[in-house]
Formats: structure tokens, C-alpha cells, sequence
């Protein structure tokens, strides 16, 4: 595919999210517009789906307040802008054009990957206590099965974050739609997980996700957000890749 096709085919929106790791049809939506289907579409900042203090004192609510509306909303800005920007470059050609457009195609990855990863953490999580944030259903019996018991799953998890995100990225439980079974994976930048595997856990490893509130202390953030995680939310996700898998074999 030439650079103009594919300029083409991002702003038109044909490079849907399945492409950057979620199908749609089978897992629940990330954000309305997650695919706008024309440039005159624009990605938006989803609300939060609860208060930005209900999370504490786990995560404190400056850090989720600057991580949702200056972090997140920038992705969201700056992917709306390189679209808008890819969209002047359909129809022309010459080589600061192609310059152009590669380097827009990196924005344009990495800001979507940004908006997807931000979507999908924050329905990840819950306010501990809730009923939300217990170890439940079909995806609890699965992590037992796996690594024993939740406490020896929540080690392993932290144990491969801490060894593989040596700077900003994510740590991810995955589900494998082809295999049904349950990994670790972690992704560097803004990168979002891709098919066949589909996201049941996402967590944000980059500094601005809890450096105003562990400093350096990754450990003590991976211990904090345990509390937090949205097992109702994973559940259903884990049941979505279930649910692909049966009706692909």
C-alpha cells in the first residue's frame, strides 16, 4: 500500500480498532467513536464512570483528575489534529508530502493507541469495596485454574510489569480468542494490544499514572491499583473473547 492509500484509508476510518486490538462486534464498545467513519468525525474524551475521588485513597483524585483531562484529553486532541492535517494531504504527491505523511501516520498511531489504552483502563477500574472490585464468575475460576489462587496471579502479574515496562508503557492480562486461554503481555508507549489477543486488564505503567502519588515506587502502585481493578468489567470481557471463540471455531 502507497503512503497516499494509505492516508486514505485513515481518514476515512477504514483502519478500524480491530486493527489496534479490540473487535467491536464482540467486545463491548471502548467509546462511541472509537472508528469515526469520516474525517468530519472527531474522537471525544469519554466521561469517567465515576468521580475522580472515587478511587482513593488508592489513586488520589489530582492524579485522576490531570491523567483523564490534561493526559488523556491531549491524545485525543493531538489525534484529531493529525487527522485533520492527513485529510489536506489526500491527492497530493511529492516528496515533502510523503515526509509528511509518515510522520503523521506515527502521531496518528501512537494518539489513537493512547485514546484505546485510556478508554479501555478507565472502565477497568472501580472503587474499592464495590462489588465491582471482587474477584468474581467464570474469569476468577479461570485465573485459579491458571496460577492457583488471586493472590499468586496478582504476584506473577506485578512480577512481569516490573521486568519488561523499563520505561513508559502498559502491563496487560490478555485473553487469546484462537486459544482461550489467559497471559501477561506488556506493550512499550502508547502501543495497544493487538488480535488475537483482546484486553481483560489494562494497566497504565507511564509515570503520570501514579509518580504524584508513589514517586518511584512502582511496586506500592501495582499493590494500590489491586484494589481498584474492575473485575466485573474484565469479566465481561473475558466472556466477549469466549463468546469469539465459540463462534469462530
Amino acid at each position: 500500500m502507497n503512503l497516499l492509500s494509505l492516508a486514505a484509508l485513515l481518514v476515512s476510518g477504514c483502519m478500524c480498532a480491530a486493527q489496534y486490538g479490540q473487535s467491536l462486534d464482540d467486545l463491548p464498545r471502548i467509546v462511541d467513536n472509537t472508528t469515526a467513519s469520516n474525517a468530519a468525525e472527531k474522537y471525544t474524551l469519554p466521561p469517567l464512570p465515576y468521580e475522580y475521588d472515587a478511587l482513593e485513597p488508592h489513586i488520589s483524585s489530582q492524579i485522576m483528575k490531570l491523567h483523564h483531562t490534561a493526559h488523556h484529553q491531549a491524545y485525543v486532541d493531538n489525534l484529531n489534529r493529525a487527522l485533520a492535517d492527513l485529510a489536506g494531504t489526500v491527492g497530493q504527491w511529492d516528496m515533502a508530502t510523503k515526509d509528511k505523511i509518515e510522520v503523521l501516520e506515527e502521531t496518528i498511531h501512537f494518539n489513537r493507541g493512547g485514546h484505546i489504552n485510556h478508554s479501555l483502563f478507565w472502565k477497568g477500574l472501580a472503587p474499592a469495596g464495590s462489588p465491582e472490585s471482587v474477584p468474581q464468575g467464570d474469569l476468577e475460576r479461570a485465573i485459579v485454574e491458571k496460577w492457583g489462587n488471586a493472590d499468586e496471579f496478582r504476584a506473577a502479574l506485578s512480577r512481569t510489569i516490573i521486568a519488561r515496562v523499563r520505561g513508559s508503557g502498559w502491563g496487560w492480562v490478555v485473553c487469546d480468542v484462537n486459544t482461550q486461554k489467559l497471559s501477561f503481555a506488556t506493550t512499550r508507549d502508547q502501543d495497544p494490544i493487538s488480535l488475537p489477543q483482546v484486553v481483560i486488564f489494562g494497566i497504565d505503567m507511564w509515570e503520570h499514572a501514579y509518580y504524584l502519588q508513589y514517586y518511584n515506587n512502582k511496586q506500592n502502585y501495582l499493590k494500590a491499583i489491586w484494589a481498584v481493578l474492575n473485575w466485573k468489567e474484565a469479566g465481561e470481557r473475558y466472556a466477549a473473547c469466549m463468546k469469539h471463540s465459540a463462534t469462530s471455531s
